[in-house]
């Protein structure tokens, strides 16, 4: 069902509309988006793991449309993709996200208390044509083509003005606040506003924002891992949204990856990018942990640390780029050389760690935690994009009203790189103004989808 307010977006993109006829679209009471509902937190949220899925939580609803703030934009979302925190979100887990939407409520005043609803319109990525911008937004205006970076943070305190991921209220864009990617229409503040790659189409444009920048702040940014020219770089995930930038970033930048991937599909696609060095997990049959004893199992790491020397000439790993958490964190610390460094961003298979500590201390080695990017990182990172030095990982797309399917695919990890969500446009394959230069990249722009 195309919604009036959709069709008329979409008109005003087709005829080349200026920003004042953009700015002159009616706007509704309510959009359609993606939502989970609180109440559902204490029925499916209590579910056992095994029978929890995302899409049962899921829904496709007409919300409020939320008013604007002075330093806020309203964004036309054409496309979203699919995030692990919207997995978490969507299960319930560690704890159901309504939290945070309270806190939102209570530290950011009268504006934040828009976002404390029995609603969580949910989402970390988006790629779309401002609507709106409010009265103390100078940068963009109505009918600037963008992309959303999910950093959302006041900056009402000192800490975070080095590096605004230190900011104490710091949070996750779609996840940690409301109106986010996965609707007609999305609310972000201004400084969450990147241009959009314009070789890219919408779907391949938001795919990008969250995992991207994440990984280059885990490995190239000073408040990460600082990857060096020749650093040997192991990627677990290197076949996902994660991994796959994170791979680009390592060959980018003069390192040498060592690929860990689930399948022969995902070897291959790594191989694609350039990446010789592979591990199939599922092929050699890793088992970090012993299901009889609950107990790791050091000979396993160091039959992964073999492996990796094999590959790489005796050389042992300068960085682990780490985010299953507890499955591998005590093989990431175990293999990585004297005074290299594990960085890690998330626990996607638990968030309880343990390693043997001797392996840290005795060999001066690093543990160095990431989250998401700060907006300078952003931009940079987005600038690569539209440079085209950096390439989308997208697989696979669905249509809004399939979003919990979409999710279901990443829960369960049956996908490849990562998985988009059109949202108000009708296909794929809109969206392309530059197609010189994406005629330069094809290859490596559906490098995910073969």
């Amino acid at each position: 069902m195309t919604t009036e307010l959709t069709a008329n977006v979409l008109a005003a993109i087709d005829t080349g509309a200026t920003s004042a006829d953009f700015a002159a679209i009616p706007l509704p009471a309510t959009y359609r988006g993606v939502a989970l509902h609180a109440d559902e937190a204490e029925t499916l949220g209590r579910l056992p793991r095994d029978e929890k899925r995302p899409s049962l939580a899921m829904h496709l609803d007409d919300v409020p449309l939320p008013d604007l703030a002075p330093d806020e934009a309203l964004v036309a979302t054409m496309a979203s993709s699919i995030n692990f925190n919207t997995v978490w979100s969507a299960i319930f887990e560690p704890v159901p996200s309504f939290g945070f939407l309270r806190r939102y409520g209570k530290v950011r005043g009268a504006w934040g208390a828009r976002h404390d609803k029995p609603f969580h319109v949910v989402g970390s990525d988006a790629a779309g044509v401002v609507l709106r911008v409010g009265s103390a937004v100078s940068k963009w205006k109505p009918g600037d083509r963008v992309v959303v970076h999910p950093n959302d943070v006041a900056l009402e305190e000192p800490q975070g003005h080095d590096d605004t991921i230190l900011d104490p209220d710091q949070r996750v864009w779609g996840f940690e606040s409301n109106y986010g990617g996965l609707g007609e229409v999305c609310l972000a503040k201004a400084d969450q506003l990147m241009p959009k790659a314009e070789h890219l189409t919408w779907e391949e444009a938001a795919s990008m924002p969250l995992t991207n920048c994440t990984a280059y702040r885990m490995l190239v940014s000073d408040n990460g891992a600082c990857m060096k020219q020749g650093d040997v770089v192991l990627i677990w995930g290197a076949g996902g949204g994660l991994g796959g930038f994170a791979t680009q970033y390592v060959l980018n930048g003069g390192g040498i990856p060592v690929c860990v991937v689930s399948s022969e599909a995902k070897a291959r696609i790594c191989r694609e990018m350039g990446a010789e060095l592979v591990i199939n997990r599922a092929e050699q049959g890793f088992q970090f942990w012993d299901a009889e004893t609950g107990k790791q199992n050091p000979k396993e790491h160091l039959r992964l640390g073999k492996a990796i020397r094999q590959l790489t000439g005796g050389k042992d790993v300068d960085i682990v780029f780490e985010h299953p958490g507890r499955d591998t964190f005590g093989a990431s610390v175990f293999v990585t050389r004297r005074g290299g460094k594990v960085v890690t961003c998330a626990s996607t298979t638990g968030f309880t760690h343990e390693f043997d500590n001797r392996y840290l201390w005795m060999f001066a080695k690093s543990i160095v935690g990431s989250h998401l990017a700060n907006y300078a990182e952003a931009w940079r990172a987005n600038e690569l994009v539209r440079a085209g030095k950096t390439h989308p990982i997208l697989s696979k797309t669905y249509s809004l009203d399939q979003a919990g399917r979409a999710a279901d695919d990443v829960f369960e990890n049956v996908h490849l790189g990562k998985v988009g969500v059109l949202c108000m446009a009708p296909e794929e394959g809109l969206g392309v103004t530059d197609t010189e230069l994406r005629g330069q990249h094809l290859n490596a722009i559906n490098r995910f989808r073969a």
